[in-house]
């Protein structure tokens, strides 16, 4: 269940560009008229998204649920729900039993919704991990391996469209009942929905709740109807209107209760976490950050955060104010659909939300003071060394490697962690050895909060660029780089609280110097002057910076090729002698998009003193306003010493 939940997100994803599109469109019909070019055209883009939103589902979570991510998966599942839909579309359904189409039960009309879509998906995923290797005589050897994947998914599909003939009627009928039920409670029901919306997220179970009221599988479909303004004006977006007051102002109130209420000394590292996951919950809607960084320190007011999401969505099906968005209940998709046919009365979700502010923050005051309650900065004394002082690593390709490299460590290493996965804002994943896992180890890397799922199962918050950490995850595990195993010498380090500039103590590498090729001719200059702070600082390893003449990378020595950064402006290479090298062409090159920079070479490739890595443009780098220096840093060893020859 927690991969379905983090599979729906593949294909909820899509979400936010329709929501654009559509906003985009009802503003150009406000301001110059329904019948514009430029507005039906962008009207159209974003329903070609929304009408089709099941088959996003089918192959979205034919990918997320396999084993490996693979489009064979999708292809499979796209070949189940062509199979399952065709099989049961009410024509088809009339001819089965030899009656007129009109006489075809309701259930099969809606055949074609996001329950069937992930159906669809998990019957993909499934023949994907259990025929991938199928090996056929030889006279169909061509049908061996991935060929029989989508054979194998239609084949099932057939019978599973046969079992849905006789359940799905019943199916649909029990989820319209119950959507209904709550549709029925008016008010009530939408507090009763929005109570359990937040109560599932630390399951990740929201997304499957979400379905029933957000899209067409119980005839609601609150979310598609919103955006694409097909709804009924003072229906649709029941829903979702009452999360903008909580997501925009509401947990904001409670960021703010906790810096207050943080100690002194801690204060500042409070103040760090919080504005950062208030800004994200404001703008975009995304809360998981700031929910989870008292979820599990202080359950009692999650509880007190559901029941007030709850009332919020009550009140605004009763004044009626409504509201919808494409991604989730923040700024950007409460002005993008400011001018939606379907929005009413959308100046009051703000005001609202000033009134959340103030009972958020009083609420949460009064209950961390009372009963003193851990929230961020008021942590017991024994813990504080691991949450005071702990430097995040720059939103960079770097640091995100940085931060990849801790987060192993305190996984209790690359041998640790068998599946590897993330969702919008959380890594996922199956832990050999649970007890090997370094909860505060991962804060201090940068984790907002951590989840033991299962009895393997382990989630690690971090934040809308999740993303990054987990690719620079998966490159140090797939390129074999040394990831120092020292999990219990940090443990120890830790229970005596030894620290070294915010970081556990471990074990220090011996002292080298490497005498190396010049890798970048130029004039070599000392590395705290590189006017970036992960370099200047030592963040990423010591080493030495170059200013370049000629814009030629080499290897500097005899090793392999670790990593050659997409974008072409860094590679990494580990030396013969277990150095872990990193060469950066330039200060923030990398949003260039590999605009003046060529690879010449590949990950794992074998390279001698003087192979040409790299070719990039100094006068590029230059016209886009960045620095050219070029930092060399042995990220293994902050105690190297690098001597060009």
């Amino acid at each position: 269940m927690q991969r379905l939940g983090k599979s729906m997100m593949l294909p909820v994803s899509v979400l936010p560009i329709a929501a654009i599109l559509m906003g985009i469109s009802y503003w150009i019909a406000t301001a110059v008229g329904g019948d514009n070019i430029a507005g039906v055209f962008l009207g159209a883009a974003g329903g070609a998204l929304l009408d089709n939103m099941p088959i996003l589902f089918a192959i979205g979570i034919s990918i997320g649920m396999a084993s490996k991510s693979d489009g064979t998966s999708a292809l499979a599942g796209l070949v189940s729900w062509l199979t399952i839909t065709t099989l049961l579309a009410p024509g088809a359904v009339a001819g089965y039993l030899g009656i007129e189409v009109d006489a075809v039960n309701p259930a099969f009309g809606k055949v074609q919704n996001v329950f069937v879509g992930i159906i669809a998906g998990l019957i993909g995923a499934w023949c994907y991990d259990r025929f991938k290797g199928t090996k056929l005589p030889d006279a169909l050897s061509f049908f061996s391996g991935r060929r029989s994947v989508s054979i194998m998914a239609a084949a099932i599909s057939i019978v599973v469209a046969i079992v849905l003939f006789f359940v799905w009627p019943f199916v649909y009928g029990g989820l319209v009942t119950f959507g209904e039920a709550i549709v029925g409670l008016g008010p009530l029901g939408a507090g009763i929905y929005g109570f359990f919306n937040r109560l599932l997220i630390p399951l990740g179970l929201h997304h499957a709740l979400n379905s029933v009221f957000w899209f067409d599988v119980a005839g609601i479909n609150d979310l598609n109807n919103f955006l694409s303004g097909t709804g009924v004006l003072g229906e649709t977006g029941v829903f979702m209107a009452g999360f903008f007051p909580i997501m925009m102002f509401g947990l904001p109130g409670a960021a703010l209760a906790m810096y207050v209420t943080a100690k002194p000394s801690r204060k500042q590292a409070a103040y760090g976490i919080l504005l950062a996951a208030s800004v994200s919950a404001f703008f975009v809607g995304v809360t998981e950050p700031l929910e989870f960084s008292f979820m599990f320190v202080a359950p009692a007011l999650y509880v007190i955060h559901a029941l007030f999401t709850g009332i919020s969505l009550a009140i605004t099906a009763m004044l009626p104010v409504r509201m919808g968005f494409g991604f989730s209940a923040g700024f950007i998709d409460l002005v993008l659909n400011w001018t939606n046919p379907m929005a009413l009365n959308p100046w009051a979700l703000p005001l609202m939300g000033l009134g959340w502010f103030a009972i958020y923050f009083l609420v949460f005051r009064f209950a961390i003071t009372r009963w003193n309650m851990k929230t961020p900065g008021r942590e017991d004394d024994d813990v504080e060394e691991f949450t005071s002082g702990a430097a995040s690593a720059p939103n960079t390709d770097e640091g995100y490697l940085m931060t990849g490299h801790r987060f192993i460590q305190a996984l209790g290493g690359k041998e640790n962690i068998s599946e590897l996965d993330n969702c919008a804002t959380r890594l996922r994943m199956e832990i050999v050895d649970p007890s090997q896992v370094n909860e505060a180890a991962l804060k201090q890397a940068g984790a907002s909060g951590v989840i033991k799922a299962g009895a393997h199962s382990v989630q690690v918050i971090y934040g809308l660029n999740v993303q990054f950490v987990k690719d620079a995850m998966e490159t140090i595990i797939d390129s074999n780089l040394e990831v120092p195993d020292n999990l219990a010498q940090t443990q120890a380090a830790a229970a005596d609280g030894r620290l070294v500039d915010g970081d556990l103590m471990v074990a220090a590498p011996a002292a080298v110097t490497l005498k190396l090729r010049q890798p970048v001719p130029g004039t070599v200059v000392a590395l705290d002057t590189v006017p970036d702070k992960t370099f200047a600082e030592g963040m990423l390893g010591a080493g030495v910076a170059i200013e370049p003449s000629v814009g030629t990378v080499v290897a500097p020595a005899d090793g392999t090729v670790a990593m050659v950064f997409k974008t072409g402006h860094a590679v990494a290479l580990v030396l013969d002698g277990g150095e872990e090298l990193l060469i950066h062409v330039g200060l923030d090159t990398v949003e260039m998009k590999g605009e003046g920079f060529q690879i010449l070479t590949q990950k794992g490739a074998r390279v001698t003193a003087g192979t040409p890595l790299l070719k990039f443009d100094i006068a590029k780098i230059k016209a886009a306003g960045h620095p050219t220096v070029t930092p060399v840093v042995v990220t293994n060893n902050k105690n190297a010493v690098i001597e060009f020859i």
